[in-house]
């Protein structure tokens, strides 16, 4: 059965690929769906729908937008058990972290930019020379091409296309192929809450195809992107061909920093949750544990000891606590990874493997604590986006901050401590977009969410992010109607 995986000018429809493709639950690896891919003809209507919907929906009034989005927030609020089935079911993510994380999360985002579309901040109109009135538009940028990952499907969405419309661009958005089934039912929810057809547009296909196209359109003025950083940098220097705006959001290796004053059991927990979230595909998850020498046996044994509890089963279930990973191809990336650190001398704690009793077709893989790795090793440096967690020790202030930064990431953080100027001293020292004291992975609407270094540059959520998908200009204006102005005299002196 087709299900159509294209949203364009506000209907669903075929993609133009010729090859029937599988929609996988990958914890079970049973269809959720199938459907055809994009093409690249697909991509050229996205991109003149919405083109053509731009000067309308871009002079629509602040309180138009938001009336719009406060109707598309109750609609999505009274469908959430059904988004959060469907990620579930799609991404083989826990129901339990859909439903109170994932979906409540899109809810709130919508209902935030709805009020953001209303507040356009900027330097006070004033005359900041003598002869003339000074003042700041904000005006929106254009057809914006937004690409997104599979780990947080419908919040990824959320996160692109909310600020991007709300300050009056439209939106030609790629979910990841893999999981694009609740973005399509996001862009018919805003079509059913009043949203002109061809402002938000969805094209499914693969990266190199329909992402490509995407990026090097002449007629996208902006690109937006959720991802690797190795990606990431291919989409920077192919955007660069038609100097597009670039927002990137890239990888990360979140450094969890425990002090000898820290509370144990707090951190201990605080480490099992920061890392487990969503099997640990999760680009701010805490992967590489900082631990006072002093603290350092009784943080692993606690931390081993709560991974150990974990409950790992059918993701529809509402007593699991760990789903799937995304696919078996990616498991066994997380698997290479993990026997590669094992075979360097490292030594895993707890897990390490395919988890006894997980279904045999699931992409599961069992929460696993490792300590003994060299700070320069793979598992330290790079990525797993897998539930495991590195552990090291430290024995000064100095030397956890600078491991602490000692990766090319910079994306989140956190820093454990009951002495007020230790956390200071880590907020200000640490290089991450995001440093949480005392807890990780907590995010609201109202505040800012985006990288250092290679993690990228660029905000989604809070006000900051409608900085991204905006032009400023100024506007500067003649007080009284003068001819001869004092300045012309430095070009040319006449009576």
């Amino acid at each position: 059965m087709d299900t159509q995986l294209q949203y364009i000018n506000g209907e669903r429809r075929t993609g133009g690929s010729e090859e029937l493709h599988h929609i996988i639950n990958p914890a079970t690896g049973e269809d959720v769906a199938t459907g055809y891919y994009a093409n690249v003809e697909d991509v050229e209507d996205a991109v003149r729908a919405a083109r053509d919907a731009f000067p309308g929906w871009a002079g629509t009034s602040p309180g138009e937008r938001s009336e719009i989005m406060q109707r598309w927030s109750a609609i999505l609020d009274a469908r959430q058990a059904e988004l959060a089935s469907l990620e579930s079911t799609n991404g083989g993510k826990a129901v339990k972290l859909a439903t109170g994380f994932d979906i409540p999360g899109v809810v709130d985002n919508v209902s935030f930019f709805a009020a953001a579309a209303r507040n356009l901040e900027g330097k006070a109109q004033a005359e900041y020379s003598p002869e003339h009135t000074s003042s700041i538009r904000r005006e929106p940028i254009g057809v914006v091409g937004s690409i997104a990952p599979w780990n947080y499907p419908l919040q990824m969405a959320a996160w692109k296309v909310l600020p991007a419309i709300a300050a009056g661009n439209t939106i030609v958005f790629k979910p990841s192929e893999l999981t694009p089934l609740t973005s399509l039912i996001f862009a018919e929810t805003a079509t059913e809450a009043g949203l002109p057809d061809g402002v938000f547009n969805v094209v499914t296909g693969e990266g190199a195809d329909v992402g490509n196209a995407i990026i090097t359109h002449s007629e996208v003025d902006m690109v937006s992107f959720t991802g690797s950083t190795r990606v990431g940098k291919q989409i920077g220097a192919a955007a660069a061909g038609t100097v597009k705006k670039v927002h990137l959001e890239l990888g990360g290796k979140a450094p969890f920093v425990v002090f000898d004053d820290a509370d144990i059991e707090a951190a201990a927990r605080g480490a099992v949750a920061g890392n487990l979230i969503n099997a640990g595909q999760d680009c701010t998850a805490a992967t590489r544990a900082y631990v006072h020498s002093s603290k350092f046996e009784e943080f692993t044994g606690r931390v081993k000891e709560l991974m150990e509890q974990v409950t790992i089963g059918p993701v529809d279930q509402t007593d699991t606590d760990l789903g799937s990973l995304i696919s078996q191809a990616h498991r066994e990336n997380v698997i290479g990874i993990v026997d590669r650190a094992r075979e360097a001398g490292a030594t895993v704690v707890t897990g390490g493997k395919i988890p006894d009793d997980s279904p045999e077709a699931g992409a599961y893989y069992a929460p696993t604590l490792i300590t003994g790795a060299a700070q320069d090793s793979e598992i330290v440096q790079q990525e797993v986006f897998g539930p495991v967690l590195v552990a090291l020790p430290f024995d000064t202030d100095d030397e956890a901050l600078k491991l602490a930064n000692d990766t090319p990431f910079g994306l989140a953080a956190s820093a454990w401590t009951t002495n007020v100027y230790r956390a200071q001293r880590a907020s200000r020292e640490i290089q991450a977009g995001c440093v949480w004291i005392n807890d990780h992975i907590p995010i609201i609407s109202e505040m800012p969410h985006g990288g250092y270094k290679a993690s990228g540059f660029g905000k989604d959520m809070s006000q900051y992010s409608l900085d991204e998908y905006t032009n400023i200009k100024h506007v500067i204006s003649e007080i009284e109607p003068t001819a001869h102005k004092e300045w012309h005299d430095l070009v040319f002196t006449m009576d």
